[in-house]
């Protein structure tokens, strides 16, 4: 077995009036582990009956993005057609390669009841090659994806392969990321598969090499070797990670590019109105200031 953790990251919290975010990717200290570029850990909020997210339309390029939730649903539509609810469990993976446009909002019936939400969601880098692939978007139910079992431990490969399983999302290149149930007195060994490998801790006490791993916090594990991780009580956690990317990368608002000049062009393009539209939608994020 190896070390502890080399390295945490704090996330930047973002109070957004009663419902937070906390926000561990990009930071000072590093912009990406394995292909993830982006990281936001969503509440856990409570919404009060006719409250909600409310994400107008917005553009992106040159990554895709993954949503998980632990709590609540998110109704997603996209400008290449997608019209798809994501429950807890389940995956959306949206493409935007050279554009695309979406919105997330509480579903209407989740609002007027009031209602909870709380997950992850994720940007990855795409490989130079693919980034300006053709946008598009898959919803895999979490009956589709691949669980791991062991003793007083349970997981779901969310994208790319971990454990022996392979999950059937489209990565573009190699990827960890696996959500991970232990219970308290439980260990799970994370395979030296990976280059790059980190570990947030959405919830409970963790510990490898006999240091504990702080909760709502990014941890970095060592390079190479095998690393156990053991659950003093009862811990929900992400096990993310994967090849690094292939080169340096550019990210302005929701914007990903190996070159200034392309995410200068998608901001006059989204400034201008030339991505298209999301079907039956006329709201949208104005582009902001530079």
């Amino acid at each position: 077995m190896t070390n502890p953790p080399l390295e945490t990251i704090r996330p930047h919290v973002k109070d957004l009036g009663g419902f937070e975010v906390r926000r561990a990717l990009p930071s000072r200290s590093r912009k990406t582990i394995g292909p993830f570029i982006f990281w936001d850990h969503m509440g856990p909020a409570q919404f009060a009956p006719g409250d909600g997210v409310a994400v107008r339309p917005h553009p992106h390029i040159g990554l895709a993005t993954v949503t998980y939730l632990f709590d609540g649903e998110i109704m997603h539509r996209d400008s290449v057609g997608s019209v798809q609810r994501i429950s807890p469990g389940d995956v959306n993976w949206m493409i935007a390669g050279r554009g695309i446009v979406h919105s997330e909002r509480t579903p209407d019936e989740s609002r007027a009841a009031g209602s909870r939400l709380h997950g992850i969601q994720t940007w990855l880098a795409l490989p130079r090659a693919e980034e300006e692939t053709a946008p598009a978007f898959a919803h895999h139910p979490k009956r589709t994806l691949p669980e791991i079992g062991r003793r007083g431990a349970r997981g779901r490969v969310i994208a790319g392969h971990a454990f022996g399983e392979r999950a059937p999302v489209q990565v573009f290149s190699g990827t960890l990321y696996v959500a991970i149930e232990l219970d308290a007195g439980a260990q799970i060994v994370v395979p030296d598969e990976h280059p790059e490998r980190a570990i947030y801790v959405v919830e409970g006490d963790l510990r490898a090499g006999g240091s504990s791993l702080p909760p709502l916090q990014v941890s970095v594990l060592p390079q190479r070797g095998e690393v156990r991780l053991e659950a003093a009580s009862a811990t929900r956690l992400m096990l993310f990670g994967g090849d690094p990317v292939d080169g340096e990368r550019f990210i302005w608002w929701n914007f990903v590019s190996s070159s200034k000049e392309r995410i200068d062009q998608a901001s006059r393009d989204w400034r201008d109105g030339r991505f298209d539209p999301v079907p039956g939608e006329t709201e949208f994020i104005p582009l902001p200031p530079r």
